[in-house]
């Protein structure tokens, strides 16, 4: 002992040597380590920025052009960050998303090679009737996205052009008039962006995604040959293509009409968005955008699209909610023609919860009481009618007096879905809590005369057998 410590003593260089080898090739590998992650991490963004900057300087997203009136409709502040930060969403944003569907007479000049058809096809035009219209507010603060579906018949005023339906706003001042009116009708929510894609563009970029699987709700089949339009799907979960998807989405010849087809529109927008909003999307980004850029008008730069399409892949997918402008029907002879008529009320709650827009009509948000609740109940499980009573009779005990018994939901589901048709998450998380079992979605897929919807699935078989086994003697 005295002798290794008297060694230690007078050469200490020989531990300290050691100790000192250890803490180089240690500090060394670390500092390579580092020093390799941060050339992939540069190497990534260099790439993407490089891939990105090609696409910018190839494509020209905005095709149309926009006087400064028109421009300063939209909020020009800057939403993604800089340098490093560029694909970095950094306030809340509101896009307007408009689908076009255009025709060879809704515009001055048709291509030539349409003239002499018998049948009048798609037109890559964006100077028609707004198809398809939704507001879709990006929250990184909530982180919640947003997505308002706004009927095409909805009858509102539009500026210098008197009442009409809100998709004649773009035949007569396109995307800043369109902006516009959808602001007007909606408490003067501020819009930052628009994009308008058109119907030959659709299919391209569901395919560019590599399709959706969803489920159709039922056989549909309609052809209109002056459009050389032909629908033809089976009932069903599928995965469609381009094509085939874009039948489901412009299907409308059932009950609901034009909201039937915006209840199909949310579940292939979810789907989609399940399947595709992931990491190897934001990579493919400029591959999807070249496919594309032709069909698409938008004031959105690249680098903010990237940060839209970021901020998606890290949301939640239970943070993803779909909202529909309240409203009913017009009746039979009430105007000249048929309309979806806004209820100022609802839009006003609806503003003021999901969008921040506050109003004198908006009522502080509270949990409404059981017995004013509208709740639906579809199943889904195929079962025998009398299965559903003591749901209804626990719905009841809870103090539920307007429940009722709807439509049969298509798609067989495994966990019931309790859907804020109305958009008041709130009372859905009460009536699932209620039920003890289900999960809740907000958006618009279920009965449209509901505050919520309870779509049956087979927890629902499982909770009433346990129920069963629990009061036997």
């Amino acid at each position: 002992m005295t002798i290794q410590r008297t060694s230690a003593e007078e050469n200490p260089s020989a531990n300290v040597s050691k100790a000192s080898r250890k803490k180089i090739q240690s500090s060394k590998s670390g500092r390579w380590l580092w020093f390799w992650v941060g050339m992939s991490g540069i190497a990534m963004v260099s790439a993407t920025a490089g891939a990105l900057l090609a696409v910018s300087l190839t494509s020209n997203l905005q095709q149309a052009q926009l006087s400064p009136q028109e421009e300063a409709v939209f909020d020009g502040d800057r939403i993604s960050g800089s340098g490093l930060r560029f694909s970095q969403l950094t306030r809340p944003v509101n896009i307007l998303l408009m689908g076009m569907s255009v025709l060879p007479p809704d515009v001055q000049n048709p291509p030539a090679e349409t003239k002499n058809l018998s049948y009048q096809p798609q037109v890559n035009s964006f100077d028609g009737l707004s198809d398809v219209m939704l507001l879709i507010k990006f929250d990184p603060e909530t982180k919640k996205i947003i997505m308002l579906s706004i009927p095409r018949d909805t009858r509102t005023e539009i500026e210098g052009h008197g009442i009409k339906k809100i998709n004649f706003a773009n035949v007569e001042g396109g995307p800043a008039l369109t902006a516009k009116t959808v602001s007007n009708l909606l408490n003067g929510v501020a819009i930052d962006r628009y994009i308008r894609i058109n119907v030959l563009g659709v299919a391209k970029l569901i395919d560019a995604l590599g399709g959706v699987t969803v489920y159709v709700p039922k056989d549909m089949k309609y052809q209109d040959e002056s459009q050389h339009l032909y629908i033809n799907l089976k009932a069903g979960k599928q995965h469609l293509n381009g094509d085939q998807a874009l039948q489901l989405l412009r299907f409308r010849h059932d009950a609901l009409g034009d909201i039937g087809r915006i209840q199909r529109q949310q579940m292939v927008l979810r789907a989609l968005m399940d399947q595709s909003l992931n990491p190897a999307t934001v990579t493919q980004l400029p591959k999807v955008l070249d496919v594309v850029k032709e069909n698409i008008d938008t004031n959105l730069a690249v680098e903010e699209l990237l940060a839209l399409v970021g901020f998606g892949v890290r949301t939640n997918r239970s943070n993803m909610q779909m909202l529909m402008v309240p409203g009913r029907f017009s009746e039979k002879g009430e105007f000249d023609a048929s309309y979806w008529l806004p209820n100022k009320d609802g839009i006003a709650k609806l503003m003021a919860k999901h969008y921040g827009v506050e109003s004198t009509q908006a009522q502080e948000q509270q949990t409404v009481e059981p017995g004013s609740l509208r709740v639906a109940i579809q199943d889904s499980t195929g079962s025998d009618r009398t299965n559903l009573r003591p749901l209804i009779r626990s719905l009841e005990k809870a103090g539920y007096r307007n429940v009722f018994v709807a439509k049969a939901w298509g798609e067989p589901l495994d966990v019931t879905h309790i859907v804020a048709q109305q958009g008041d998450g709130n009372s859905a998380e009460v009536v699932r809590q209620t039920l003890g079992f289900g999960e809740v979605r907000v958006e618009s897929t279920g009965n449209i005369g509901s505050d919520v919807s309870i779509q049956v699935g087979k927890d629902w078989l499982q909770q009433k057998a346990l129920l069963e086994k629990s009061t036997q003697p």
